[in-house]
């Protein structure tokens, strides 16, 4: 016989309503060990809900998403913007040191050559004064010499 039939029978046999309540939760009783994992089945309208909730997380986290790439992209503008700005400005610096140092060469080359050239007289003043007194000595040295042979 089935057991709803047999609750059934002994719901109608009870004498009274203490019996009929003894009845009902043996059943129950029975039931829940049949089926213990009854009380935690999901139903339809628990996976629906649970279905749209998620779907409203999923698409929080989508638009926290959109949002952070559009930070993320105007971050990344503006540290290209700063990097351009940077390169610039040290390039500037560097062609201004690069004219600076330009500038010092051409000076001191300026001076080495005048320094040189400097040089050069007071070598080439050096050479007369040389023979200013080695002709006259070297005149008087063959004159000398000549007098000797005569005296000899």
């Amino acid at each position: 016989m089935s057991s709803s039939v047999a609750l059934y029978d002994a719901l109608t046999s009870a004498p009274d309503d203490r019996a009929r309540a003894r009845v009902i939760a043996e059943a129950f009783e029975r039931l829940e060990e049949r089926y213990p994992h009854l009380p935690d089945l999901a139903t339809q309208g628990h996976v629906r809900e649970s279905e749209l909730r998620l779907q409203k997380e999923i698409e929080q986290v989508r638009a926290g998403l959109r949002e952070t790439e559009l930070r993320l992209k105007k971050d990344i503008e503006q540290v290209r913007a700063e990097l351009k700005a940077d390169i610039e400005q040290v390039r500037a610096e560097l062609k201004a040191d690069i004219e600076q140092i330009r500038a010092d060469l051409q000076t001191t080359e300026l001076r080495l050559l005048k320094e040189i050239e400097q040089v050069r007289g007071e070598i080439t003043r050096t050479k007369l004064d040389l023979l200013k007194w080695i002709v006259p000595l070297m005149l008087a040295q063959v004159a000398a010499i000549a007098a000797l042979v005569k005296l000899l």
